[in-house]
């Protein structure tokens, strides 16, 4: 009865050892039987605000006199951007950045410099970016009243940003998951397989790139810019 008992186990376990290889076996095959493929997704847009912030420096060895001198031309600038269009809460002028030539260890004894260096920024934040795309030549008429803007701040004085890109991503998401599948038909075709369910998906890094991809040009300089999305999906192959 013990040897019968012993015989019927041994079966079992036979039985047992030899089901669970196989069945790992098998699951390890459907697991690499899968494509990997990549979908594009591009989508031409238009910035909806800009920023332009308005510099502007004078000299002058009484400091009361040019600080006097640069608040008649912050005013002249308000008054211009209101005349071009601007609302009033789209415009906010800076403090005065005063610099005194004398406190610097380093100066010039050049007695014909001027002591005094002043600057102010007023900044135009705004979603109406054609006006302002408009009103940038108009300010040869503040040039001609003797207002020099500074020329030498980093980065260039108006910025045009997108902001709506969360509106555009399922679309997008969309279009590079159609574009990816019809990539996996052609090596399915190829393979004489089918293609079958999403196995993993990677929707990948949304970038904002200029329209116009010129040498020494970046996305913030242009008013018109791309969307693009590479998303990596793997498909399972039936």
């Amino acid at each position: 009865m013990t040897k019968v008992i012993s015989s019927i186990f041994l079966a079992i376990g036979l039985i047992v050892g030899g089901f669970f290889p196989g069945y790992y076996y098998y699951q390890a095959k459907i697991n690499n039987n899968s494509v990997t493929v990549k979908g594009l997704s591009e989508m031409n847009v238009r910035a909806d605000t800009a920023i332009w912030k308005l510099k502007f420096v004078i000299t002058g060895n009484e400091l009361a006199a040019a600080q006097k001198k640069i608040t008649a031309q912050a005013e002249s600038i308000y008054e211009f951007l209101q005349k071009q269009g601007f609302k009033d809460d789209e415009i906010k002028v800076g403090r005065i950045e005063t610099n005194d030539l004398m406190a610097n260890p380093y100066r010039s004894n050049d007695v014909n410099n001027s002591r005094f260096i002043l600057s102010q920024t007023i900044t135009v934040k705004t979603g109406n970016v054609d006006l302002v795309e408009k009103s940038l030549p108009e300010t040869d008429e503040l040039i001609s009243k003797g207002i020099i803007f500074d020329s030498n701040s980093y980065g260039d004085p108006v910025s045009y940003i997108f902001t709506r890109l969360n509106e555009i991503k399922p679309q997008m998401l969309e279009q590079a998951t159609k574009n990816a599948k019809e990539a996996a038909y052609e090596f399915a075709k190829s393979s004489d397989s089918k293609v079958g369910k999403i196995r993993r998906a990677n929707q990948g890094v949304f970038s904002i790139l200029p329209r116009e991809q010129v040498s020494g040009s970046y996305e913030a300089q242009q008013i018109d810019k791309t969307v693009r999305v590479v998303s990596t999906i793997e498909f399972w192959l039936e």
